[in-house]
């Protein structure tokens, strides 16, 4: 290829997306590829939060809690459909954590965020109220109930990608990165496509690694620099369960051995558990939650609540791979959350690579290594902050106004349902209209999947979102696998594959627009 681009990001995760979005909205020409689908890999396998990190306190990391928090309530505007407040309540613990330090911690995290439009900590008595009736009785009766917020991580990333991709960046999905070299001054970087085989070169001015978990790899194939930061790869595992309580809060349950376990309601029927922290050596896109963590998420939560967790009450597990920079510390749960940069120029060509980093400061992240790479981006200065301001798509509406826009919805299109208007505006936002375009009734949406999905909600995210298989559909771009049989969601993939050669034209139009 004659072009140049300016920026060359490898890793199609929350942190490469980011940057591509950042970068793009600033005037430079921007490619990434993603040996995988958009979010396949650390990224859709989180605690499913943006949130300061109450524990890390613990730890004096003031300035990865404060940019954390300052973060929050930003995300919460740009994507306000995918992103919403979340009242946890912290039980206090007879021989855990002392009450006092409990409120010292809370009322840091009140304060040092810039906290305007999440309400503050409150102390719960939970004798009377109704958020102490799921535990168990007469053992608990003093807690706490504070703020942060609950994002679908996968779509934050699919939507910070297609805002990449319409100012102008090339994204390419199934696209491996088998080898990087450079001559002149100039990055070479050759992909694969996993699906067809087939292989494609293009150049650029500057090359980031957002790699994540395999970021080590991708600086082994060809890059000629020897990493000096490491990765300390911890995995993080959760588990779902059909719903343990009715109230809209979430739990954040302190253990014995230091650690801390979240009971989040999840997909308005299920409550999602987690995380563990562990570390993990082997090939992180093989990594599955172990029967003994399933086992260490029941007990821990068990502790707590009235009516024990048995692992056989699982509906569904994942992990993930945290890339976390190696900071030396002793135990997994302690190492570092922040983000560390490395930035190389063999022959005059500038490397950035990424260690670290969390959903919550993704955005911050973008930010700062535009800075670091801005002697080498001719617009790198310009529209500096924008991401901070400039909705998401699907986002630009007003905190408080999704659900009136899911009542808006079901008025003009009265044949959703009330559950299914409401799914398609967490989703897509105000992009849902575009989603459903002319439709009088069902039989406009086409085949209908089941759990709401429809052939014309799976054009569009062929179309428009990168989606290529039936797992991209119903566990990164929704999770109605939880309510999908094995056999409905076989036959997404029957319908793809009949269907691929009207709508592959599309998506690759659309994601290179």
């Amino acid at each position: 290829m004659d072009r140049i681009f300016d920026l060359a990001i490898i890793g199609g995760g929350v942190n490469g997306c980011g940057i591509a979005r950042d970068a793009a909205g600033r005037g430079n020409s921007v490619f990434l590829c993603e040996m995988n689908d958009l979010a396949s890999g650390t990224s859709s396998w989180s605690t499913k939060l943006v949130h300061g990190g109450l524990r890390y306190l613990e730890y004096y990391e003031f300035r990865l809690v404060r940019e954390a928090l300052i973060e929050r309530e930003i995300l919460w505007q740009i994507a306000p459909h995918i992103i919403r407040p979340l009242r946890f309540v912290l039980p206090h613990h007879d021989g855990l954590r002392p009450a006092w330090l409990l409120r010292l911690g809370l009322f840091l995290y009140d304060h040092i965020g810039g906290r305007n439009l999440l309400p503050p900590t409150r102390t719960v008595d939970l004798t009377r109220d109704e958020v102490g009736q799921p535990l168990a009785p007469n053992r608990f009766v003093k807690g706490f109930e504070y703020s942060d917020c609950f994002v679908d991580d996968a779509r934050l990333v699919i939507l910070t990608a297609r805002d990449a991709a319409d100012r102008g960046a090339e994204i390419r999905t199934r696209s491996r990165a088998v080898e990087i070299k450079q001559a002149d001054g100039i990055w070479h970087v050759t992909t694969e496509n996993s699906v067809s085989g087939e292989r494609s070169s293009i150049s650029a001015r500057v090359l980031v690694n957002a790699g994540g978990p395999w970021v080590e790899q991708v600086l082994a194939s060809g890059a000629g620099v020897n990493a000096r930061a490491k990765v300390r790869l911890v995995q993080g595992s959760h588990i779902v369960v059909p719903k343990l309580y009715s109230h809209d809060r979430a739990y954040m349950f302190q253990n014995s051995d230091g650690r801390i376990v979240f009971a989040i309601p999840y997909q308005d029927d299920f409550t999602l558990i987690g995380t563990t922290d562990r570390d993990f050596v082997g090939d992180p896109s093989k990594v599955t939650a172990s029967s003994e963590e399933i086992k260490y998420l029941c007990n821990s939560v068990s502790e707590y609540l009235a009516k024990p967790v048995r692992p056989e009450d699982v509906v569904w597990t994942y992990a993930g791979v945290r890339p976390l920079y190696d900071d030396g510390a002793s135990e997994a749960k302690a190492a570092t959350r922040d983000y560390v940069f490395e930035l190389d120029t063999p022959g005059g060509a500038p490397l950035l690579s990424i260690y670290g980093g969390k959903i919550t400061t993704y955005r911050r992240l973008a930010e700062e290594a535009l800075e670091r790479l801005s002697p080498y981006l001719h617009s790198a200065k310009a529209r500096e902050g924008w991401t901070g301001k400039s909705p998401l798509p699907g986002g630009d509406l007003d905190v408080s106004a999704v659900a009136a826009m899911a009542a808006e919805l079901q008025r003009n299109y009265s044949f959703l349902t009330p559950l299914h208007a409401n799914r398609l505006v967490h989703a897509y936002g105000t992009r849902a209209v575009k989603l459903l375009g002319t439709a009088k009734s069902m039989a406009d949406l086409g085949q209908s999947f089941g759990a709401t999905l429809t052939e014309k909600e799976i054009k569009y995210l062929m179309s428009q979102e990168w989606a290529l298989t039936a797992e991209d559909i119903v566990w990164r771009r929704s999770k109605l696998g939880l309510r999908l049989s094995a056999d409905q969601i076989a036959a997404i993939d029957a319908w793809i594959a009949a269907n691929t050669g009207s709508v592959q034209g599309l998506r690759e139009a659309r994601g290179r627009s």
